[in-house]
C-alpha cells in the first residue's frame, strides 16, 4: 500500500469522526485492515496522522478514541498589572523591515540583502576555519580582536584627511551589531531625558534604540541632500542637545548622501556646539555610483563617533560592528558595552575579519556594485511603469532602498494590505518618522530576492494605490 492508501483511510475516518460523540472508539486495526483491505502499517499510519492533527487519542492495550473536545480557560495574567506597572515609555514595536515571509510572495519590504548578493563562498570558508581555530575555545578582549581592530581603523584611516591623525586600533570597539551600539551610544553620550538630534526620516532601529534608552529625540528634516545645516544649528542653539545621530551616506529609508559642502558645514556646527556627531556608516560596502566618504575621516579632535556594520555586507548571522571615538568617549562606551554584552563571541570576529582580509573581497565588492546597480534600475523602472503615483525625489547613489511620495490621501495600512493579498509585502514609510510623519511614503528594498518579479510587484502596488 502507499501513502495515498493511508490518506484514504485518515480521509474516511475524519469524516466518521465529525458524526461521532466525543470518547467515541474507533474500530480496532484489525477491524480497519479488514474493512480497507490495507496492511496494518498502513492502517497506523493512518492513525498516526489523526493523531498528530489532534482528532484521535490512543490509549495503548485498549485502542483509539475520538479525542474529547476541552474548552481550555485561560490564564488570566491580570496580576502582573499591578506588579509592573505602567511602562516608563512606550517601546515601538519592531518595524515590518523584520518580517520573515514565504518564498512564494514578492518581498520588497527587507532592510537586508538577498543572499545571492552576499559573500557566501567566503562566509562558508571563513566560518567552518573559524570552528576550527583557537578563538571557538576561547573569550574576546572586551574591545574585541586585535585583528580586526586594527582592521576598522585601517578602513577608516585609508581615508583620513592629509593632515589628520588617523585612528588606532586602540580606538576601536567591536560590537555585536550595529543595534547594540546605538544603544550604548545614546546612553553614555546623550542619557536618558536628553535631546538628541536624528534626521527625518531615520533608521527606525535608532529611533527604536532612543525609545529603549529614554532619549528625546528632536527631528531634523532630511531631503534627497540630507538635512539643512541651518536648521541644524537652530536645533542645536534652541535644545542644547549633546549629540546629532546621522546617516551621511546612503540614509536608511532615503539613500540620500551629504553633498561635501553639507558634511562640512554639519561638522562645524557640531565643533561649535562642543558635540557628537553619531555617524551610522551602514551601508558602507553598498555604494552604486559614488563611494561612501565617511565625516569621521575628517575630524580628530574626537567629535565624531563612527558605527560601521559589517552585518548587511557579510551574512546577517555574522553580528560584527567596529565603533570608533576617542578620548574620555570611548572608556565610557566601552565600559557600557562591557556590562551590557562582556565581549563579542571571537568566533564570529575572527570569520568577519577572515572574509574582509580574503583577496576575493574587494572582487565580490566590485561584483555587488554592479548587481545592485541593476536591481536598483530596474525596480526604478518598474515603479514609474506601473505605478506613476508613487513618486521617486531622487534616485538613489547607493544603499539597499528607494522611497516613494504617495499621495496624501492613500490609506497605507489598506495599501499594506491590499499588496499582501496579491502576494506582495512592502514596508509602509510611518516606521521611519521619529515624530508624525510629514505625508504618505512607502520605502521599497531593491536588493531583495527575485528581481525578475519588480515589475509583477510594481504592478500590484499601482493597482492598490488606484482604489484609494
Amino acid at each position: 500500500m502507499t501513502d495515498s492508501s493511508s490518506e484514504r483511510i485518515a480521509a474516511a475516518l475524519r469524516a466518521w469522526i465529525e458524526t461521532a460523540p466525543p470518547g467515541a472508539r474507533l474500530p480496532s486495526s484489525r477491524a480497519l485492515v479488514a474493512q480497507f483491505e490495507a496492511s496494518p502499517v498502513t492502517v497506523q499510519k493512518a492513525l498516526r496522522a489523526l493523531t498528530r492533527q489532534g482528532l484521535v487519542e490512543t490509549r495503548p492495550g485498549v485502542g483509539a478514541f475520538v479525542r474529547e473536545s476541552r474548552v481550555l480557560q485561560p490564564h488570566d495574567y491580570g496580576w502582573q498589572t499591578t506588579a509592573l506597572g505602567a511602562p516608563p515609555r512606550r517601546i515601538p514595536q519592531l518595524s515590518a523591515a523584520l518580517r520573515v515571509v514565504p518564498n512564494d510572495v514578492i518581498a520588497l519590504h527587507s532592510g537586508y540583502p538577498d543572499a545571492d548578493l552576499l559573500p557566501s563562498r567566503l562566509v562558508r570558508s571563513a566560518l567552518a576555519r573559524a570552528a576550527r581555530a583557537e578563538t571557538a575555545l576561547s573569550r574576546s578582549p572586551a574591545a574585541g580582536l586585535p585583528e580586526l581592530q586594527s582592521w576598522f581603523a585601517a578602513e577608516l584611516a585609508a581615508v583620513t584627511a592629509r593632515g589628520l591623525i588617523a585612528p588606532k586600533a586602540s580606538d576601536v570597539v567591536v560590537l555585536p551589531g550595529s543595534q547594540s551600539g546605538l544603544s550604548t551610544l545614546f546612553r553614555t553620550l546623550v542619557g536618558a531625558g536628553e535631546a538628541l538630534l536624528i534626521e527625518s526620516p531615520s533608521y527606525w532601529g535608532a529611533i527604536l534604540a532612543a525609545a529603549q534608552v529614554g532619549v528625546r529625540l528632536v527631528p531634523i528634516p532630511a531631503g534627497p541632500h540630507g538635512p539643512d545645516p541651518a536648521d541644524v544649528e537652530q536645533a542645536f542653539a534652541r535644545t542644547g542637545a549633546r549629540a546629532f545621530y546621522a546617516q551621511p551616506n546612503y540614509a536608511n529609508p532615503t539613500g540620500a548622501q551629504w553633498p561635501p559642502d553639507v558634511a562640512r558645514r554639519v561638522l562645524d556646527i557640531v565643533r561649535d556646539h562642543h558635540a557628537f556627531l553619531i555617524e551610522d556608516d551602514w551601508a558602507h560596502d553598498f555604494g552604486v555610483t559614488t563611494e561612501s566618504s565617511p565625516l569621521a575621516a575628517h575630524d580628530d579632535t574626537g567629535h565624531v563617533v563612527y558605527l560601521r556594520s559589517l552585518t548587511k555586507s557579510v551574512s546577517p548571522s555574522v553580528r560584527v560592528a567596529g565603533l570608533i571615538a576617542r578620548g574620555p568617549a570611548r572608556d565610557r562606551i566601552l565600559d557600557d558595552v562591557q556590562a551590557q554584552s562582556m565581549y563579542v563571541s571571537p568566533t564570529l570576529q575572527a570569520a568577519a575579519l577572515d572574509v574582509v582580509s580574503q583577496p576575493g573581497w574587494q572582487t565580490h565588492r566590485r561584483t555587488l556594485r554592479d548587481q545592485l546597480a541593476r536591481r536598483r534600475d530596474l525596480l526604478v523602472a518598474a515603479m514609474a511603469g506601473h505605478a506613476p503615483a508613487a513618486q521617486l525625489e531622487a534616485v538613489p547613489p547607493g544603499g539597499l532602498n528607494l522611497w516613494f511620495r504617495l499621495p496624501d490621501a492613500t490609506d497605507l495600512r489598506r495599501l499594506t494590505a491590499d499588496c499582501e493579498d496579491a502576494g506582495v509585502i512592502v514596508a509602509a514609510g510611518d516606521d521611519w518618522f521619529p515624530a508624525e510623519p510629514t505625508g504618505r511614503y512607502l520605502r521599497l528594498n531593491y536588493a531583495g530576492p527575485h528581481p525578475a518579479a519588480f515589475a509583477d510587484g510594481a504592478r500590484v502596488v499601482g493597482k492598490a494605490l488606484s482604489r484609494d
